[in-house]
């Protein structure tokens, strides 16, 4: 019985067969992981161009007939980002602000009890006329000549695997967003069409 032992010991017959299944594994989840990371950033980056390319047109002011600028700003961001989107799950936001430094700052408020934040009851000014306070002042919209609009674009991309899931905190989608801001141009608004 010794001597089967010692010779099961020295044949060496299938060792790489279990070292491939050791490693096989976590090669495995490495190919994988970054195959879920390259499609999260490819589609990020479809996501940045699509904005940027509706911001573009959003930007002149120009209406197709029979349509309007949000409809074809959604045809845009669809066209670009090369049907990996669900158009039904993606929000697509216009907000408008006065100027640049407004962009995603709170509605000016009067601070009566100095705690820094805005409290209910506190004087208010409401900047995008909604009838109530507002943590960012934008008015929704894609804004009219020389007013300053931020496109913002928002999708949860399923995973592929979930595997990721458990390390981003959400199980089976990845918040993905951008932003773009833009100065509308001086359009002239009884020829172009309506904004």
């Amino acid at each position: 019985c010794r001597e089967s032992l010692q010779a099961l010991r020295r044949d060496r017959s299938g060792a790489a067969i279990l070292e491939f299944a050791l490693v096989s594994s976590t090669l495995l989840l490495f190919v994988i992981g970054i195959l879920e990371i390259a499609m999260i950033l490819f589609v990020s980056t479809l996501l940045e161009g699509s904005v940027r390319e509706a911001a573009r047109y959003g930007i002149t002011g120009y209406v197709y007939e029979g349509s309007d600028r949000k409809a074809v700003i959604r045809s845009i961001i669809k066209g670009n980002t090369i049907g990996l989107v669900n158009m039904d799950k993606i929000r697509i936001d216009t907000l408008t602000y006065q100027s640049f430094n407004a962009i995603g700052k709170p509605e000016p408020f009067d601070d009566a009890n100095g705690n820094g934040v805005y409290d209910p009851g506190e004087a208010y000014v409401d900047v995008n006329g909604n009838g109530q306070w507002d943590p960012d002042m934008g008015v929704e919209g894609a804004g009219g000549p020389g007013d300053i609009v931020v496109y913002t674009v928002s999708y949860d991309w399923p995973l592929l695997t979930g595997f990721l899931g458990d390390l981003i905190g959400r199980a089976g989608v990845i918040s993905l967003r951008s932003s773009y801001a833009v100065r509308n141009e001086p359009w002239d608004i009884g020829i172009v069409g309506e904004s």
